[in-house]
Formats: structure tokens, sequence, C-alpha cells
């Protein structure tokens, strides 16, 4: 219950990134800043998320370094305890194994997508002589 908890967590951190800094920074770098400043006049709250970026991406980077930790140790024991249930609970175990590895690994895609476009787009854009 708990691998699965923090699993949940890191998807919705790693989508909090997306939403509060990197698709704001691509929409900007685009020429689409009217589009940004309409999603903030209808959602607040992601103006105090943009300006607090650094610390989104290390809690968002904290929860999922963590569920790595739960997954790969889980991984390591590879054999599910099986209850009085037997094949049912068998099955159930790997099914919420599988399930995590997916959220965990779509966790790390939205996460490093929204770093490289809230971090690194801008500055190499501007190395490059794009912007």
């Amino acid at each position: 219950m708990k691998d699965k908890a923090i699993a949940i967590l890191s998807l919705f951190a790693s989508t909090s990134t997306l939403l509060c800094c990197a698709l704001p920074t691509l929409l900007v770098t685009l020429g689409l800043g009217a589009v940004v400043a309409g999603a903030v006049s209808s959602f607040p709250w992601l103006a105090p998320l943009s300006q607090n970026k650094e610390w989104v991406f290390l809690v968002a980077g904290l929860f999922i370094g963590t569920n790595w930790v739960l997954v790969l140790r889980w991984d390591r024991r590879a054999a599910c305890e099986v209850p009085a249930d037997g094949a049912g609970a068998e099955t159930a175990c790997h099914v919420a194994g599988r399930f995590s590895r997916v959220v965990l690994w779509m966790s790390t895609g939205l996460y490093a997508v929204g770093f490289a476009v809230a971090f690194l787009a801008f500055p190499i854009g501007e190395a490059l002589g794009w912007l």
C-alpha cells in the first residue's frame, strides 16, 4: 500500500512540475505568452508554484527517487509473499508491481521533460542564438 501511494505521489509531483514550470516556459518560448497569462488568471495557484519551481522540482525528484528505491528493492525480492488466498493474491501482487513500474517510468519521463524545458531549454536556446 505504501509503495502504491508513493507511486501515485511521484506521478502527481512530476505532473505538477510540468503544469507549474515546464509548460508555461515552453509556451512563452514559442511566443504564446497570452495563453500563459490566461492560464494564470484562470488558475491562480500556478503563479506561486512557478515562483518556487526549484522546490517543486526538488520535492518531485525526492518522490520519484523514493519510488525508484522501493521498486528496485521490490524487484530484488522478486517473489510476492503469497497469503492464504493463493494464486489470486500472487496475481494481484504482480499486477500491483507492474502498475508501480509503469507509474515510475511515466513519472520519470514527465520529470525529465519538465526539467529539460524549465531549466535547460532557455539557456541552450540563448547559447545557440535561437532566442
